[in-house]
């Protein structure tokens, strides 16, 4: 049944290896061995999915590695689809919601020493930057740590977060450093702003 749905039985195999191995990369061969399917087969969908962007593609001592791209839109529907049900944290498919990211907001607003924080990336519909979560301040390592795991279970992915010092953030913006830039000029969300630094650029 759900082979129909998604096409072929091969491209059904990779996607349940995949999705239930975030972070993990394989060559083609392993992959054969472990879905039991034909090379030629296997190459053919892995060549539609990096098409589609559900899978990445490097290479590392000669051969060609791929493994799931957790920033694809439809990473988080599709990996509770082919959830093996025994991951540590159960998958729930719902769109991101202003509520969720209301509910981290007021989590990260708990944080001592911070001031500033702004979500972008997966967290932001419409947002393409790579930095999911930006911490301002004289943050606690281990918190930061806390903070962005328990939103990674929630969100059934890995968040990209950078956690900077007020005065080097502040010396990055007034420069306009490229990673400062791209955050704030792409779709973000402003969960805390103490000194009003980013409505003042």
């Amino acid at each position: 049944m759900i082979d129909a749905l998604f096409g072929s039985k091969t491209r059904v195999k990779l996607l349940h290896l995949f999705l239930n191995n975030p972070g993990q990369s394989f060559f083609v061969r392993e992959i054969t061995r472990k879905i039991d399917e034909q090379i030629n087969s296997v190459r053919r969908e892995l060549s539609n999915m990096l098409e589609v962007g559900i899978i990445t593609s490097d290479s590392a001592d000669n051969k060609l590695y791929y493994q799931v791209n957790q920033r694809y839109d439809y990473y988080v529907p599709l990996r509770a689809i082919f959830s093996d049900g025994d991951n540590d944290a159960k998958v729930v498919a719902v769109e991101q919601t202003d509520a969720s990211v209301e509910k981290y907001g007021q989590e990260i607003r708990d944080i001592s020493g911070l001031r500033l924080a702004i979500f972008s990336g997966v967290l932001v519909k419409g947002s393409n930057t790579p930095v999911d979560v930006l911490l301002v301040g004289n943050i606690a390592p281990s918190k930061a740590k806390l903070l962005i795991a328990g939103i990674e279970k929630s969100e059934g992915r890995e968040i990209n977060y950078s956690v900077l010092p007020y005065d080097e953030f502040y010396y990055r913006l007034s420069v306009r450093d490229r990673f400062i830039t791209e955050i704030i000029a792409g779709k973000h969300k402003v969960i805390v702003d103490v000194d009003n630094v980013i409505n003042e650029n």
